[in-house]
């Protein structure tokens, strides 16, 4: 019960802050897909974005992917997705929760989620949800805000899930660790 308590508090302090959330992040995380792209191929992917918030991350992988899923908790961040993903053939937005993604299993071929796992109540089981919905061989691309994570926390956190590390960026320019995993070994 406590889980849901804590959701609910970040949705009510995401939809409290949409009207203005791009204004105040959009350069720090354009940087973050910018640096997370470096290692991740979408041409042609299935993709899942949780987390999306206000969809500034449509922009970057609509026009090569298949099809962009942007999921997020907060329904007013949504609404400001959906203008994004409207903009776009390909793009759709869905109000669901991280823990619990309503998708099949092995349905994408990449699942990003930038700037959300420290605000998950138990990270290791977010990412292991994310592994079940990503395809063998897909990739699953995570960022960890150093204020919340030191780098032994957040990689252990990543070990946790039983993925394998296929890069990690650890740039000083940034305000987060990216981690792109996969889940095969011969990839």
């Amino acid at each position: 019960m406590a889980d849901w308590k804590d959701k609910r508090r970040v949705m009510q302090r995401y939809d409290l802050t949409a009207e203005m959330y791009e204004e105040r992040y959009a350069e720090e995380q354009k940087a973050k897909y910018k640096a997370a792209l470096e290692n991740v191929e979408v041409t042609g992917s299935m993709v899942l974005d949780v987390g999306c918030g206000s969809g500034l991350f449509f922009r970057e992988v609509t026009p090569q992917s298949k099809i962009v899923v942007g999921l997020d908790i907060s329904r007013k961040l949504l609404l400001k997705a959906k203008d994004q993903a409207n903009g776009s053939k390909n793009g759709l937005v869905l109000q669901a929760d991280a823990d619990h993604l309503p998708f099949k299993d092995g349905s994408f071929d990449v699942v990003f989620a930038f700037t959300m796992l420290q605000n998950m109540p138990k990270p290791v089981a977010t990412l292991k949800e994310f592994m079940r919905v990503v395809k063998l061989g897909g990739r699953v691309v995570v960022t960890g805000l150093k204020k919340a994570f030191s780098i032994n926390a957040f990689m252990d956190t990543l070990e946790g899930s039983s993925m394998k590390i296929f890069s990690f960026v650890d740039d000083e320019d940034l305000k987060c660790y990216i981690a792109t995993l996969t889940t095969s070994a011969n990839n």
